[in-house]
């Protein structure tokens, strides 16, 4: 990438400094219990000692900082509110909040552990300037209840750098070097080790490290550095890593009132459905994994995906698929106070082939099937919905495979299996169990005779007529040698039930006891004929 095309990127920074104890208020007043009446902190262990991870407002008027002794902390403060760090609930917060940022921007990169970085290249305008987005979005976010840092510049280590020392800065595309000269070196997060080094060396501020040579620097603290300060300073930038890869096509609608009923959302669907086929429709393409969002006043976003055998080219068929998936929620779509935002995107694309359907009436057949198909995975998930696709084994409980319908229909339809021989029984079960069940047999013909009696689930089975055996020697080249030959019968007993059983080991050859001598194999039952 060139610094031309660098320099025309404009990266938001993201920065909520008080994450853990903002998350702990926000789920006590949601709780009703309210705002703690006293200062309040959240302690983590370092080094065998609880330490202060962060801390709120009232406790930094006191005096207390990042890093200090909870017994220190105490004796500062007697009334001092304590909480236990949960960094899985902080990043599932940064994670949520992730997701409602994505109403500005469908790029957005985590800067943990308390950051966002949003590539707002050529969204701003949606939203006025870039002055009126960021306005928005801390505003947004304080009446949530979170504190809120954020910035822009050209590049995500200058706007990360903003954000922590001259919150609410916009820095034009060019401007990153005299922004940023007049703060201190370690606002560039390079580490203790490198901070103090700087300052041992009288380089105090971020100006005086750039007023160096470039060569100067990286002999003495690494080309790391190098690069961390030419991109704070707009001089090229490494991409952020967005969570989520951009969509194909995207369609949105905004709301100034917010819709909270079935019914307009429903159309709201249906219309966004419409521009997206349409787009679509353009370039030749139908959706085979379609996304739907809707953003909640409060900042709760909810996601819901459905997938597609086939490419889909109406905009019907969509209305379809997410009311299929919308009335099978287990947990229902609340929209609180109402949705000021819904979007649809179609993740996954494909070309549409044309087909001959008018004569042909095994692709009408296979329409209705694969139609089905999505509608049976938007209701039950796709997960449910399987195939059975024949393996290259000979192995009984490998011989199948199951796949997801809608993406295996096709092979399906063109597999081919074992011809069954007219007017013979079924050499196999049609369906096996998960796993072989056990069974007691107390005597046996030797070496490789059948049982003549067993029992299963307590319950005994006299043999009346035995076929086999079907010996079949396991893939040593794949089992490493720890699968036993198995000798397969199909059983009769004295009520007419028929069993597929096989004994596990050769007599005599496979199977030894703790001493190294020769021990009875054991039986199982796989299965059972209709």
């Amino acid at each position: 990438m060139s610094a031309s095309s660098v320099s025309r990127r404009r990266i938001l920074s993201l920065w909520l400094p008080r994450l853990p104890i903002d998350r702990i208020q926000r789920f006590l007043g949601s709780a009703g219990l309210g705002k703690p009446p006293h200062p309040s902190i959240v302690v983590i262990k370092d080094n065998n000692a609880l330490v202060i991870h962060v801390l709120d407002e009232a406790a930094e008027r006191l005096g207390l900082y990042i890093g200090q002794p909870l017994a220190n902390a105490r004796a500062m403060c007697p009334d001092l509110r304590v909480f236990d760090a949960d960094v899985v609930a902080d990043a599932k917060t940064l994670s949520d909040i992730a997701d409602w940022c994505d109403r500005f921007t469908p790029l957005v990169a985590l800067d943990p552990p308390h950051g966002l970085f949003l590539d707002i290249t050529g969204c701003a305008h949606l939203f006025g300037s870039e002055a009126a987005l960021l306005k928005t979005l801390i505003r947004a976010l304080a009446r949530q209840g979170f504190a809120v840092g954020a910035a822009i510049a050209g590049t995500s280590v200058c706007a990360r750098t903003l954000t922590r020392q001259a919150s609410s800065s916009i820095v034009a595309d060019g401007g990153e070097a005299a922004a940023i000269e007049r703060f201190p070196v370690s606002a560039l997060g390079a580490g203790e080790a490198i901070t103090t080094g700087l300052r041992r060396a009288g380089l105090k501020t971020i100006g005086d490290v750039a007023a160096r040579a470039p060569s100067e620097i990286t002999a003495r603290f690494g080309a790391r550095f190098s690069t961390l300060l030419a991109h704070a300073l707009g001089q090229g930038d490494a991409p952020i890593n967005p969570r989520k890869p951009l969509p194909d096509y995207i369609v949105e609608k905004r709301f100034a009132e917010p819709i909270a009923t079935d019914t307009m959302i429903a159309m709201t669907l249906s219309r966004l459905a419409d521009t997206l086929i349409a787009s679509m429709e353009k370039q030749g393409k139908g959706a085979r994994r379609l996304e739907a969002a809707f953003f909640r006043t409060d900042g709760v976003v909810r996601m819901i995906m459905v997938e597609t055998g086939r490419p889909v080219t109406r905009s019907a068929v969509i209305d379809r698929l997410f009311r299929e998936r919308l009335d099978a929620l287990a947990d229902p779509l609340d929209p609180g106070f109402g949705f000021d935002m819904v979007r649809l995107s179609a993740s996954r694309t494909e070309i549409v082939v044309q087909e001959q359907r008018d004569l042909d009436a095994h692709v009408h057949d296979n329409d209705e099937l694969a139609a089905l198909i999505d509608r049976i995975a938007a209701r039950i998930g796709g997960k449910r919905v399987v195939v059975h696709l024949p393996q290259d084994t000979h192995i009984p409980e490998c011989a199948a495979m199951a796949a997801p319908a809608q993406h295996h229909l096709a092979a399906a339809m063109q597999a081919e299996w074992p011809a069954r021989v007219e007017s013979e029984p079924p050499l196999r079960p049609l369906r096996l169990f998960d796993k072989p069940e056990p069974v007691t047999v107390p005597f046996a013909t030797v070496p490789d005779g059948p049982p003549h009696q067993f029992t299963w689930r307590r319950a005994k089975h006299a043999v009346v007529r035995v076929e086999g055996p079907e010996r079949i020697a396991m893939e040593w080249w794949r089992q490493d040698g720890k699968q036993l030959t198995r000798d397969y019968f199909r059983i009769e007993d004295a009520e007419g039930l028929r069993f597929w059983i096989f004994r596990d080991g050769l007599y005599e050859g496979e199977v030894f006891d703790a001493d190294g001598k020769p021990a009875p194999p054991n039986w199982y039952v796989h299965g059972l004929f209709a």
